[in-house]
């Protein structure tokens, strides 16, 4: 094993190169599941390994005072459930087998922190293949992972490359890439435009697997505070267990993430009411169908009193739900919605007509097109800020901003780019609340709802037709004029080209 102090890159280049080296038949939305698994086992076994070293020397080499000691660590690995031990058994024929049970018997020896977190079956024949090609497969993503040592990488760089390692995987999987994580740029905006702040309770209903909500974290350490809450639920069980790895990883231990349907049991609750959020971020299912239209009538909470949304479109159930759970008065939302919120009648209609009369819409941003593997369309944030609400710090604040920001990009090959330059400019613009020609507008309550009832496509309100340039007849007749010349000596070469063919 190579004992080595990686730097951010290098420790994303070795582990991706080990991950994908091993890569068989299996979809790349299933096969990260396994290797994520695997990093996280191979990150706590290292970092067992070298705790015990350090109290080996410092209690000499006293074994029953090191294993009480090791005990009251942040994690515990009991015997034959470490990496090196299932890298002892590797020839095994049962080797899915026995990493199966070295892994229960860690989440059995930390029940309060990693119960479930490892959800894969290494020994499953439906997903892995029969028993040579299972086993082919396992050892060589065992070797791999042998040769790194993360005992020596801190909870930034290897939370950062866990993160790194689900986007690439999310690069692979497609359409698929949605139900697990939000492009990494397009997360840093919606983090940014969230503003959250020291002490700030931070929620992502939908949180995927995580990354979301700890770019919110990170929002609020740059200003130099760790003082601050999260929160967190995801429906689907593989999901979640990713989220539970990468919340670790990041060494972020105490925050709250529950698995079920926000929508329809929504977990995080106290005192039998739902928790109230300072921030809330979030990219959820776009027009997610059967989201449980029938159920929200009778929702203990009483969340959809400004009406129930289309039974096939579940994006203001989410919207609703957040705006619920924002502290009253001070509570801000920042989420990722598809266009047809900003202007879909009916049902939908009425509940936007409801938000805007509530005065709590504090900006619409659209996006670019193709900015995510699931989607080619182009998407908005929306931006709600309870603060505006009566008796809020922003009651005054009567207008909405409204930014077109669809050209701000750069052109990929397989999708387009939020560069940092986009994400700076869309930022500040948020930040300046200043009218920007082509670009932003802030657009009073009468211009919304007299003249264009509610509707708030963005294109209404920012006007970005460009003029095309006049046509320099002058111009284009001197250039054929120069040209011509040389079209006679090209058709000259052509006729003789076609004499030596014989054709006249």
């Amino acid at each position: 094993m190579t004992s080595k102090k990686y730097t951010q890159e290098d420790l994303n280049k070795v582990l991706w190169a080990a991950a994908d080296s091993s890569r068989t038949q299996v979809d790349a939305g299933v096969y990260k599941d396994y290797v994520l698994a695997m990093l996280f086992f191979k990150y706590l076994s290292d970092l067992t390994k070298k705790k015990y070293e350090q109290y080996r020397e410092r209690f000499n080499d006293d074994r029953p005072r090191i294993e009480e000691k090791m005990k009251l660590d942040r994690f515990y690995l009991p015997q034959e459930s470490s990496f090196d031990y299932i890298y002892s058994i590797i020839e095994q024929d049962n080797i899915g087998e026995e990493l199966n049970k070295a892994l229960d018997r860690i989440e059995e020896a930390n029940r309060e922190k990693l119960e479930g977190v490892f959800s894969v079956d290494f020994n499953s024949e439906s997903v892995l293949g029969k028993l040579a090609e299972r086993n082919k497969m396992l050892r060589h993503l065992i070797q791999d992972f042998a040769k790194i040592d993360l005992a020596d990488a801190g909870d930034d760089i290897i939370g950062n490359s866990y993160m790194y390692m689900i986007e690439r995987f999310g690069a692979d999987a497609g359409k698929k890439a949605g139900e697990f994580f939000t492009v990494r740029n397009v997360a840093k905006l919606v983090a940014r435009l969230a503003q959250p702040k020291a002490g700030d309770r931070i929620c992502d209903p939908c949180c995927g697997s995580g990354g979301l909500l700890l770019l919110a974290g990170e929002e609020v350490e740059k200003n130099g505070s760790k003082n601050y809450a999260l929160y967190g639920q995801e429906s689907t069980g593989s999901t979640f267990q990713l989220a539970r790895m990468n919340i670790f990883l990041h060494g972020m231990d105490s925050a709250r993430l529950e698995w079920g349907d926000t929508l329809n049991n929504p977990l995080l609750a106290e005192n039998d009411q739902l928790m109230k959020f300072d921030t809330i971020v979030s990219n959820p299912p776009f027009s997610l169908k059967k989201w449980g239209a029938e159920n929200a009538e009778d929702d203990k909470y009483k969340r959809f009193w400004r009406g129930v949304p289309p039974k096939d479109k579940g994006d203001f159930a989410f919207i609703t739900h957040m705006v619920e759970t924002a502290k009253p008065k001070t509570g801000r939302i920042a989420v990722i919605v598809p266009h047809g919120v900003l202007f879909r009648g009916g049902a939908e209609g009425k509940i936007r007509e409801q938000l805007v009369r509530e005065n709590i819409i504090d900006a619409v941003i659209g996006l670019p097109a193709g900015l995510f593997q699931t989607t080619g369309i182009p998407v908005a944030i929306l931006v709600i800020d309870r603060s505006r609400e009566q008796g809020g710090a922003n009651e005054n604040k009567k207008d909405i901003l409204f930014i077109e920001a669809s050209k701000q990009y750069k052109p990929g090959k397989a999708q387009n780019i939020l560069a940092e330059e986009n994400i700076e400019k869309i930022y500040n613009t948020y930040k300046n609340r200043k009218n920007i020609e082509k670009f932003a507008r802030k657009v009073g309550f009468d211009e919304i709802s007299k003249e264009n009832d509610f509707n708030l496509n963005i294109t209404r309100y920012v006007d970005t037709f460009e003029e095309e340039a006049p046509i320099d007849i002058k111009a284009n007749l001197k250039e054929l004029a120069e040209l011509e010349p040389e079209l006679k000596k090209l058709e000259k070469q052509m006729a003789g080209y076609l004499k030596k063919l014989g054709i006249e």
